[in-house]
């Protein structure tokens, strides 16, 4: 019986997984179509912090401390600022599935960057063959096609490689700066300090001046709704739950399937393009993603190798949840 409701769990926890984590991505676009980006990044992080931090409290979380505070405002802020913030500007610019293409990288920007920190050890030949295999899909991703063909936006590129390579460091410093030791608590400081930059970002670039409430369609405010109940609660409670209960390697696997079923609902539900040369790229990034992942096996006794951080950061929030 126990053995039935483990993977009873396991076969929802996965499914919430693939499937909300990689339908944010076209839930920001269609939020993002009456509300300005930066307030409606703001608007549900700061909700959704509040509801987790309540559930926190009613837990017995404990209370957190200042310090906890401030390592939460640094890493909130460039998980949630810098990471989604910049996805979400992004996408006023690009589709909603290269947008998950290229989130993808973080795990090679993870590996760049401990490689880089102090202290910090060469990724091995494995390691640099899946950089250099996903950063390969990149170029093939973005570079223009023939004729023009399949023009992607350079800024808005641009803006989501910069998402990721924020998002990536938040993922090293939130192992160097004190947060609360339960994730749900640690999360919800996130959320609430992420949130208040992320109002203050869309003050500092007018967008309540630009702002008129009476032009917000229900379409925006239902996406709104998905993605501060779905993708930052719900799906947030089956990814704790896996990473408690579930091998590493089961849990990541939402890293290579998110990319695919933001692409798939974008073209379904979105009218964004697929072609081949859409197709092979993603093909690519998450071969280049997944040798980069599998290589921490062979480093798994040194746990500051970067392959072995980068298989914690396929196991940490993407950048839209």
């Amino acid at each position: 019986m126990a053995d039935r409701r483990y993977r009873l769990y396991l076969i929802l926890s996965l499914a919430a997984l693939y499937t909300i984590w990689g339908s944010t991505y076209l839930a920001i676009r269609f939020a993002i179509e009456t509300l300005p980006p930066f307030t409606m990044a703001g608007i549900r992080f700061l909700i959704a912090g509040a509801i987790l931090f309540f559930i926190a409290r009613l837990r017995g979380e404990g209370k957190p401390e200042p310090r906890h505070w401030a390592g939460a405002a640094l890493v909130g802020t460039l998980l949630l600022v810098g990471g989604n913030g910049g996805v979400v500007w992004a996408e006023t610019r690009i589709d909603s599935g290269l947008a998950a293409l290229l989130v993808t990288t973080m795990p090679f920007w993870m590996v760049l960057i401990a490689w880089m920190m102090p202290g910090g050890k060469a990724p091995s030949l494995k390691t640099v063959a899946g950089l250099a295999l996903g950063f390969a899909g990149v170029c093939l991703l973005v570079a223009p096609g023939a004729g023009g063909a399949m023009h992607v936006d350079p800024i808005g590129a641009l803006a989501v490689t910069l998402s990721a390579i924020s998002w990536a460091a938040g993922s090293v410093f939130s192992r160097k700066v004190p947060l609360p030791a339960t994730p749900i608590l640690s999360t919800s400081l996130q959320m609430l300090t992420g949130g208040a930059v992320l109002m203050a970002v869309a003050a500092a670039t007018g967008e309540p001046a630009k702002f008129d409430p009476s032009k917000v369609s229900t379409h925006s405010l239902l996406a709104l709704a998905y993605l501060i109940v779905f993708g930052a609660i719900v799906a947030y409670t089956a990814f704790v739950w896996l990473i408690r209960n579930a091998p590493p390697t089961v849990a990541s696997t939402y890293s290579y399937v998110n990319p695919m079923v933001a692409v798939v609902l974008g073209w379904a539900l979105g009218g964004e393009a697929i072609s081949s040369r859409i197709v092979l790229a993603a093909l690519v990034i998450v071969a280049g993603v997944a040798l980069v992942t599998f290589a921490a096996r062979k480093e798994k006794g040194d746990r500051d190798r970067p392959a072995e951080i980068a298989t914690a950061a396929v196991c940490e929030k993407p950048a839209t949840a």
